[in-house]
């Protein structure tokens, strides 16, 4: 039997995969309008995400300049059940530079509130399942992230929270602070990205220096049972048919030993990609963000591959190149 994954622990039925929905709604110039073309866009990754059984979308509020939301308002209102058997997911906290503001990160509790708002008149609901705080405010103030929080909970406009891009102390300091847990951290991981492995196999030697990805914070998840999601799971299709044209060697023979591992297991390589991460025991769950019919169905075996522990040293050698 498959273990649960920490939302599901918590009671949240989330499939094992998200579709992200940062390409929806066309490019990120504000003045360009949302076209017939993106409405279709959206309905077709709508219906390939859930024809293979996924149930949660994730959003944030910059994606396309707001766009991205509304392309996904419209594809829900011409199913007006679909909300209550989906989880929606958005975020707040990146500020862009416009009319003479600098680009910022802002958690202040009037940003925090009013981004809310407006996510929730974009995507046309009442309610998110999860907001993240999308990366960390060098200028945070904890008591006001709680009192943002706080309000939100009680009136009803946000079910639960999480966090993106956050070390573990980050996470710690503002969990001081809130009544309500921080139950999500979502990371930038994949085959190609592995510093979250990395982290620990490193543990006192000089490699460690290189390292990006934050110390503990996995640990610190997994004891906290917060889950951890993916963000650019399938490393940006370099392991599944993209022009590997200026890649490294090690890119290259991974993508070779990828596709090699899809003939054998008669699967696709995304599916390969996205088994490797899921096989790790933090219950990881991916954050598919292609927005491709094709590339979303291509995905549909991930939590059924069956890697042993041969299958993924071989793949997490290759990436590393050694």
């Amino acid at each position: 039997m498959t273990k649960p994954i920490p939302l599901q622990t918590r009671g949240i039925p989330a499939s094992r995969l998200v579709l992200g929905c940062m390409r929806l709604g066309g490019d990120w110039d504000a003045r360009n309008p949302i076209t017939a073309e993106h409405y279709k866009e959206g309905q077709e990754a709508l219906e390939a995400a859930l024809e293979i059984g996924i149930n949660m979308f994730d959003h944030a509020d910059i994606y396309t300049r707001g766009k991205a939301e509304r392309v996904f308002s419209q594809v829900m209102k011409e199913r007006p059940s679909l909300r209550e058997s989906i989880i929606l997911q958005s975020k707040c906290g990146i500020r862009m530079a416009d009319e003479g503001e600098p680009a910022r990160y802002d958690f202040s509790e009037s940003h925090i509130l009013r981004s809310v708002d407006g996510i929730l008149e974009r995507l046309g609901i009442e309610y998110l399942d999860i907001l993240l705080l999308h990366r960390p405010d060098p200028l945070v103030d904890p008591e006001e992230v709680a009192s943002a929080i706080g309000k939100l909970k009680s009136s009803g406009k946000v079910r639960h929270f999480g966090v993106s891009n956050m070390s573990q102390g980050q996470i710690r300091l503002l969990s001081a602070y809130a009544d309500e847990p921080f139950i999500v951290n979502q990371l930038e991981m994949s085959l190609l990205k592995t510093g979250f492995v990395d982290t620990g196999v490193t543990v006192n030697q000089e490699a460690a220096r290189a390292n990006v990805f934050p110390e503990g914070t996995l640990e610190y998840c997994r004891l906290e049972n917060i889950q951890l999601q993916s963000w650019g799971p399938l490393a940006q299709g370099w392991l599944s048919g993209r022009s590997l044209d200026g890649q490294s060697e090690a890119v290259v023979k991974t993508a070779k030993l990828v596709a090699d591992y899809a003939e054998r297991l008669h699967t696709t390589p995304e599916a390969i990609v996205l088994a490797w991460l899921m096989m790790h025991p933090a219950g990881i769950q991916p954050v598919i963000g292609t927005i491709n019919p094709a590339r979303i169905r291509a995905c549909k075996d991930a939590e059924s591959i069956k890697l042993t522990r041969e299958d993924w040293a071989w793949l997490y050698n290759a990436s590393k190149g050694k």
